[in-house]
């Protein structure tokens, strides 16, 4: 079927149906920046052959020349085949409209924090020109803190890693966003070599997948680092020393906004003396919770 392809299938159009078709009947894992086929398809072959991603419409009926069409589905073929997320093989990532240099050396960027950063984490947050420091924990890529830096446009922004590989990523996306003098990268397990600071806003997306859900993830989800994953048997390592530290790098009003994917409940067993505000985004909900320092101290 492959090989038949190759000589069968003539435009955008074609392509774009023949990878619904292949990525399907391959039944691949998605969640890596696309919840179905046909965008993974689309965004695939749009890549493939260096067209806009957002203006597919003009050039859905437009003829392929056989070196774009073997390009097109000789990527489309590594994607089924090698079982591995699209923004590995294009070593780009997208969030909230903005291009993340990835590899395999950090996970692909997902986390739905992004989308409250859209609007400067308001109403938690009043003000976002008046916040002064932001610390992104577990920065991995760098784009939660790129996004940080953006929403809150006068704040100097520490990201922390205990990857270098990762922070060799980030470093890069820093340099591509020009945000070296607002932005600096921190070699760190956890707070430990962090220096003293007081934080308006902490995010954080860290490793939170409990052991069991490690041990069935799709094989495309294992190809990401381990570490960045893994938060032990519940889910929850990770989780309670960055909350057991927290309060002393928060300011008086200070707030933590932490994603736990699908761990609430092992969040709300680990943690019964809490009680955060839960926050719904467009696709996410009972995966983001918002603590403040008031809270973490009582």
């Amino acid at each position: 079927m492959y090989q038949s392809a190759r000589q069968e299938l003539h435009t955008l159009r074609d392509l774009i149906r023949y990878g619904v078709s292949r990525l399907n009947g391959a039944q691949v894992a998605l969640g890596h920046g696309s919840d179905n086929a046909w965008d993974e398809a689309v965004y695939l072959t749009l890549h493939a052959l260096h067209l806009p991603l957002d203006t597919l419409e003009p050039f859905l009926d437009a003829r392929v020349v056989r070196e774009e069409r073997d390009r097109v589905l000789d990527l489309l073929e590594r994607r089924v085949t090698e079982r591995v997320p699209a923004a590995y093989l294009t070593n780009e990532a997208w969030l909230r409209g903005h291009r993340f240099y990835v590899d395999k050396r950090v996970i692909v960027p997902r986390s739905p924090i992004a989308e409250l950063l859209d609007q400067g984490l308001s109403p938690w947050v009043q003000d976002a020109t008046a916040v002064e420091n932001v610390l992104d924990m577990c920065t991995g890529s760098g784009c939660l803190a790129i996004l940080s830096a953006m929403a809150f446009p006068y704040a100097h922004v520490d990201a922390v890693d205990v990857s270098a590989d990762a922070l060799e990523v980030a470093r890069r996306n820093v340099d591509d966003y020009g945000l070296q003098d607002r932005l600096d990268l921190h070699e760190s397990n956890l707070f430990d070599s962090l220096p003293a600071c007081q934080y308006d806003v902490i995010i954080c997306n860290p490793p939170y997948v409990n052991s069991g859900s490690m041990d069935v993830l799709p094989q495309e989800y294992r190809h990401e680092p381990h570490l960045a994953l893994a938060g032990g048997e519940d889910g929850m390592d990770l989780v309670r020393r960055i909350l057991a530290a927290a309060p002393q790098y928060l300011t008086p009003d200070g707030v933590i906004v932490l994603e736990i994917g699908h761990e609430r409940d092992f969040f709300e067993a680990a943690f019964p003396q809490l009680s955060p505000v839960w926050l719904d985004t467009e696709e996410a909900s009972d995966q983001l919770l918002l603590l403040t320092r008031e809270q973490l101290t009582l």
